[in-house]
């Protein structure tokens, strides 16, 4: 199997990210994307708002019916801080070729991960690169392939900005994710 392995705060997760998933699926023929929603992203300590439950939950909201796409809640389960590394080897298997999705700017910090070594030999790169951006990988020995995909000038920083202000986010984000947004009354406050 052929499998996309995209993680993220997701806080919240908003089109632009579906946008990303179908893409990368379609260009890569990948059998399935999982959509993995960081546990404890120790890089945004103190800067994630919605708890890991509702993140998760948003996630699967926002993908239901949506054909190749999935969630994993393997580092919202587990204790301690989410580690690209460890998550690829727990999704590892010898009829499994991994691909991780990261952007340009993820790409670039790659450097400040933990267990970037045990990463290069863990997944093929899927760079996602909007309106002419290039991603290097990290190092010569990288297997990285490029996908191109439209611009959304959408950010789970402005939707929470947005909520603060009152202002609607129907359209940004899935009509499902709204509702849940709505009912546990997330990013209002801060």
């Amino acid at each position: 199997m052929r499998i996309g392995v995209y993680g993220g705060t997701f806080d919240p997760i908003h089109v632009a990210h579906i946008v990303v998933a179908c893409e990368v699926r379609h260009a890569l023929d990948l059998d399935e994307v999982l959509l993995v929603p960081a546990g404890d992203p120790w890089q945004k300590r103190g800067l994630v708002e919605a708890s890991k439950d509702d993140r998760a939950r948003m996630c699967e909201l926002a993908v239901d019916g949506v054909d190749g796409l999935r969630v994993s809640r393997i580092e919202v389960d587990r204790e301690g801080a989410s580690v690209t590394a460890e998550t690829l080897a727990a999704l590892s298997g010898p009829d499994r070729d991994l691909f991780l999705v990261l952007g340009a700017d993820a790409i670039a910090n790659m450097p400040t991960w933990r267990g970037l070594e045990a990463t290069r030999t863990a997944a093929t790169i899927a760079a996602v690169e909007r309106d002419g951006e290039h991603a290097t990988a990290p190092g010569p020995e990288w297997s990285m392939t490029h996908v191109p995909i439209p611009r959304l000038d959408v950010s789970s920083s402005e939707i929470r900005a947005r909520r603060r202000a009152g202002r609607p986010i129907d359209g940004l984000v899935p009509a499902p994710v709204v509702r849940f947004i709505g009912e546990h009354d997330l990013y209002t406050r801060r």
